[in-house]
């Protein structure tokens, strides 16, 4: 079931934030993401729309929309990943939003591969001004119904 991010959940999605975005970005130092953790819990959680894949009443998965269509995180708690809880949540995005985008590192090829495979395309290539790192910009629009 996906819902709205309530308040009791906040603990569970930092905690899936934290050990994904260490796993998935294994060329940023690790120091990196455990300075930025409260800045996401206190900052870019409260700006954005997040919702919480919950299964057996234990949040394992979430995606975060920022103004309206920046996808600011997509995690899946590492234990549950590849079993299509990002397909369905960014599946549930579509259905709302009329178009998506997001930044993804560059060297994060398994996250750049998955975003292609649900139609989102490279429009730029930049540098991460927090990071120091390579990152593309990718996006997806609703095809107009003729």
């Amino acid at each position: 079931m996906i819902k709205e991010l309530e308040r009791e959940k906040l603990n569970e999605v930092m905690e899936i934030w934290k050990e994904a975005t260490i796993d998935a970005h294994k060329f940023i130092p690790k120091d990196y993401w455990l300075k930025n953790y409260n800045v996401v819990k206190d900052v870019y959680i409260p700006i954005a729309k997040t919702f919480v894949y919950i299964e057996k009443g234990k949040a394992i998965g979430f995606i975060s929309i920022i103004e309206g269509e920046f996808i600011g995180a997509l995690f899946i708690d590492i234990n549950s990943q590849g079993k299509g809880i990002g397909t369905e949540l960014i599946d549930f995005a579509k259905k709302r939003y009329k178009k998506l985008s997001l930044a993804v590192y560059v060297e994060n090829n398994r996250a750049v591969e998955f975003y292609k495979e649900k139609g989102f395309v490279i429009e730029s290539e930049g540098i991460n001004e927090d990071s120091g790192y390579s990152e593309f910009i990718m996006s997806w629009k609703r095809a107009l119904i003729k």
